[in-house]
């Protein structure tokens, strides 16, 4: 049995919960495979770190996410990393991806060509650090001689890959957000009579253009739904397009190579950027896979039928 978990950045939390309740079912994967943030989670989950993942992801507020971020303005990307890997190391670091107790596999994004690059051996904060890396927002990492960055631009729910290293039934954990939807074509996108009202920053307790600007996505995103949004910043227009490019990326993959089960982890309008909602997100995970359960548990038990008479 595979499971793959899906891009999403901060929603990724609900990766969390959802691996936390397929324990509880008493399922325990032999192949695990992520992207982007899937792959931190899945990664951790795999070296049986995730109790250590939940309690960093759970203590996490605005100002303690802002003070994870090297911001940069000299490299590849507008954070370096540096403090992020510094973490991982502390909680990661020594474990090769080829000796943990499951198989795993994180997927990245090549530079320049654009192949899709698995990595199953080496280091796993390495591997993690490729697999995350958002374009302009992170510095690339280099493995065996090649610039990696998210594998989320490429394959944002792996089930390919999951197949490939031997699992015959997959099941697949995606992010769904309602911020993104199948999209159409819009022959009067200009119905508005007046242009929006400009949104009001809430006071947060962090200050500076820094800062101002890591939230701006979330406050955009909160004013934007309720129809008084200002036109959209550098981080909003960017993480949106990125949104967009990956739900598309994503439902041409899944319709090519389909998972046996997919469980959507529905996480609402909360924004690529808000790591400090990790205890609504864990607990959306968990219902996710719950609701899931009859389905999940008979995919399980016809994998174990086939085992059998093999």
């Amino acid at each position: 049995m595979g499971v793959v978990l899906g891009a999403g950045a901060a929603r990724g939390w609900a990766h969390i919960g959802a691996m936390q309740e397929l324990d509880a079912l008493g399922l325990k994967p032999d192949v695990v495979v992520g992207s982007s943030i899937g792959s931190l989670v899945g990664g951790c989950y795999a070296a049986g770190r995730l109790e250590m993942l939940e309690g960093f992801a759970r203590s996490l507020t605005r100002r303690r996410v802002l003070g994870f971020l090297d911001f940069s303005f000299t490299g590849s990307g507008l954070i370096g990393g540096e403090r992020l890997r510094a973490r991982l190391e502390a909680a990661l670091g020594g474990l090769q991806i080829e000796d943990l107790p499951i198989r795993f596999a994180g997927v990245a994004t090549e530079i320049g060509d654009g192949h899709e690059i698995w990595l199953r051996r080496g280091s796993l904060v390495e591997a993690i650090r490729a697999s995350y890396a958002l374009p302009g927002v992170f510095d690339p990492v280099k493995i065996d001689g090649r610039w990696l960055f998210d594998g989320a631009i490429v394959n944002p729910v792996p089930v390919s890959v999951a197949r490939a290293l031997g699992a015959e039934r997959v099941i697949a954990l995606n992010i769904s957000s309602d911020s993104v939807g199948r999209g159409t074509a819009l022959q009067d996108p200009f119905g508005r009579s007046e242009p929006p009202a400009a949104a009001n920053e809430p006071a947060g307790d962090s200050s500076g253009v820094i800062a101002r600007w890591w939230r701006g996505g979330a406050v955009w995103s909160r004013a934007e739904a309720n129809g008084d949004a200002s036109a959209p910043g550098l981080v909003t227009s960017m993480v949106s397009a990125f949104d967009i490019l990956q739900d598309r990326i994503m439902r041409s993959r899944l319709a090519g190579d389909p998972p046996d089960v997919l469980v959507q982890l529905k996480v609402g309008k909360i924004g690529m950027f808000e790591f400090h909602r990790a205890d609504e997100l864990i607990r959306l995970g968990r219902e996710a896979v719950r609701k899931a359960g009859a389905e999940i548990m008979q995919e399980a038990e016809s994998a174990r039928v086939d085992a059998a008479g093999a």
